[in-house]
């Protein structure tokens, strides 16, 4: 089917070559060659995930449309290079074509010349993934939220993923190994956390801005030749939301130098200095447009999205594995633990965190 669905988008010379790209956890994703050498990303859309596919792709058109009218008045300092995936318009002039099953298919502008990377390569590399999510968030912050539609209801609403942990850990039939009730006791020391960013949103502190919903650190593209940060992909989680959300997950995702899928749980570290980078790299973007609140509550975000984070493969572990791909039984325990110890290892350095954060001001 994939054949059939990059011949509905419209390009400039033949197709000649198809191949999967097996990264992504969600969508189905193709990288589609020409015979010019041009190339484009071709995606199946998760309709479990994503259950109203037309409004993320208007969510795309309005972000990318939104850039680049800014970039044409506004180009970057320093004569940066700074690209946004676009959407490609299907025969009909929709935004994604829907296949004889009732899939849909979308095509996106490819990204030449970029690379990403699982982990932070340095402190340059951290200071440039700051960078582009500053940028990121600079492009769209005069963009008004409610113009986005929320794609996705509850993400990141951390009371509604402890409320569901909750459901499943009442009635689960896992084993209870000595790892399972480590989790256990874990959640349970720190239900107070999960709604520190909610509340400061109920009580007008943090308003609803346009957010990128999940940018960890290989989401953010480098130029393979300057290994300066030039965009920001998988924009379906583009959405109104807090920034704090992002900045959290970035920040998790990047300053764990051993990763995701480490089963080295005691050796897992959240490193204070990539931290100081990347956060010197956003604030260097971002700097203008938060305000006094926003800085109070990002310790909170860095602490929350990575107990968050370990929270939803605790809960999916319980529950069986539904929600995230695993490789096998256990993979899900494993990941949360991983995200446990760095949420341990960013309580354990609290002060150091404030400082740095106080000295970005």
């Amino acid at each position: 089917m994939e054949d059939k669905a990059a011949r509905q988008f419209p390009v400039a010379s033949e197709i000649v070559e198809i191949q999967q790209d097996t990264t992504g956890n969600i969508n189905k994703t193709y990288r589609v060659t020409l015979a010019d050498g041009e190339r484009f990303i071709l995606q199946r859309i998760n309709k479990v995930v994503f259950t109203q596919p037309e409004l993320v792709m208007r969510n795309i058109r309005r972000f990318s449309e939104h850039v680049a009218r800014k970039l044409a008045v506004t180009p970057l300092d320093k004569g940066r290079r700074w690209e946004t995936p676009q959407v490609l318009a299907a025969q009909d002039q929709q935004d994604f074509w829907i296949d004889p099953e009732g899939e849909y298919w979308r095509a996106l502008s490819f990204i030449p010349r970029s690379r990403s990377y699982n982990t932070a390569q340095s402190e340059t590399h951290a200071y440039e993934v700051g960078f582009g999510l500053g940028t990121f968030h600079n492009l769209i912050s005069d963009l008004p939220a409610e113009q986005l539609a929320d794609t996705l209801p509850g993400f990141h609403i951390a009371p509604g993923y402890l409320a569901h942990f909750d459901r499943i850990a009442a009635s689960h039939s896992t084993e209870l190994t000595a790892e399972v009730r480590q989790g256990l006791a874990f959640v349970e020391a720190r239900r107070g956390l999960a709604s520190v960013l909610e509340d400061a949103k109920a009580a007008g502190k943090l308003p609803l801005r346009p957010i990128h919903g999940d940018p960890k650190i290989n989401n953010v593209m480098m130029d393979t030749t300057t290994g300066q940060a030039i965009s920001i992909i998988d924009l379906d989680t583009v959405k109104p939301g807090l920034v704090h959300y992002d900045i959290g997950d970035g920040l998790r995702s990047a300053c764990n130098p051993l990763g995701e899928e480490t089963k080295d749980f005691d050796a897992v570290r959240f490193e204070p200095e990539l931290a100081k980078a990347i956060l010197g790299g956003y604030l260097e973007q971002a700097r203008h447009f938060l305000t006094p609140a926003d800085y109070d509550h990002l310790f909170d975000a860095i602490r929350l999205i990575a107990f968050e984070l370990g929270l939803r493969f605790f809960t999916d572990h319980l529950a069986g594995d539904v929600y995230f791909l695993a490789d096998h039984r256990g993979h899900n325990l494993e990941r949360a633990l991983v995200q446990f110890a760095l949420c341990k290892s960013i309580e354990d350095q609290e002060a150091t965190l404030r400082k740095i954060i106080a000295d970005t001001l």
